[in-house]
C-alpha cells in the first residue's frame, strides 16, 4: 500500500482560502470607511451646532441689553433708527437697535458669490466696524425677524424681536442643516412715560 503525504495546499484550498479572506477584508474596509464618515458628519454638526449656540448668544445678548433709540436721553446717544423712543428697525437682511454703549448696532445677512454669512456693524454713525460673525465654514441659508407684531412699538408690553435662523456646513452634497427660531426680549421695561 502506498502512503500519501501532503507537503502543501491544492489550488482549490488556496482560492478558497483568498476568497473567504478578501470577503473579510472588504467587509471590515467597508466598516472602517463607513465609520470615518460618521465620524466626519458628527464632527461637522458639532462645529456647527457650537458656532450656533455661540451666535445666537451673542445677538440675543446684545439685543437684551439694548436701549429705546431716543435722542432726548442727553447722554451723548445719537439718533439711530427713524421715530421717537423706537426699539428695533428691520432692514434689508436683519435688524438694527441702539446697544447698550449707546452705539448703532446692526445684524444682516451678506452674501458675496456662492458665500452667505451673518454679518455685524457697530460703532458711532459714519465710523462703524464691520465684523463677520460666522465662519466661511457656514452657510447662512436665510436669516429673518419676526412677524411685525413681535416688535411693535406701540403694543406698550415687554420689547421682544423673533428672529428665525437657518444655517448649514458650507460644501457639496449632503450636509448638516439647524433652523432655529428664537425670541429675546430687552431688559429695560417698555414703561409708558
Amino acid at each position: 500500500m502506498l502512503e500519501k503525504k501532503s507537503k502543501g495546499f491544492t489550488l482549490v484550498e488556496m482560492l478558497v482560502t483568498l476568497f473567504i479572506f478578501s470577503i473579510t477584508f472588504g467587509a471590515a474596509s467597508g466598516l472602517f470607511v463607513s465609520a470615518i464618515k460618521n465620524q466626519s458628519r458628527t464632527l461637522a454638526s458639532q462645529q456647527l451646532l457650537d458656532q450656533t449656540s455661540y451666535l445666537i448668544e451673542y445677538m440675543g445678548r446684545a439685543l437684551r441689553m439694548a436701549r429705546k433709540d431716543d435722542i432726548d436721553y442727553g447722554d451723548g446717544a445719537v439718533n439711530c433708527l427713524s421715530g421717537d423712543k423706537v426699539n428695533f428697525a428691520t432692514t434689508t437682511g436683519g435688524i438694527k437697535f441702539r446697544n447698550y454703549n449707546n452705539q448703532c448696532q446692526e445684524f444682516y445677512r451678506e452674501c458675496a458669490g456662492e458665500v452667505c454669512r451673518l454679518k455685524e456693524k457697530k460703532g458711532p454713525v459714519g465710523s462703524e466696524i464691520e465684523n463677520y460673525l460666522t465662519s466661511p465654514n457656514l452657510y447662512v441659508e436665510s436669516f429673518n425677524i419676526g412677524p411685525s407684531d413681535s416688535w411693535d412699538q406701540d403694543d406698550n408690553l415687554q420689547p421682544r424681536v423673533t428672529m428665525f435662523l437657518e444655517i448649514r456646513k458650507a460644501g457639496a452634497g449632503s450636509q448638516p442643516k439647524i433652523k432655529i427660531q428664537t425670541t429675546i426680549s430687552q431688559r429695560e421695561l417698555d414703561i409708558q412715560q
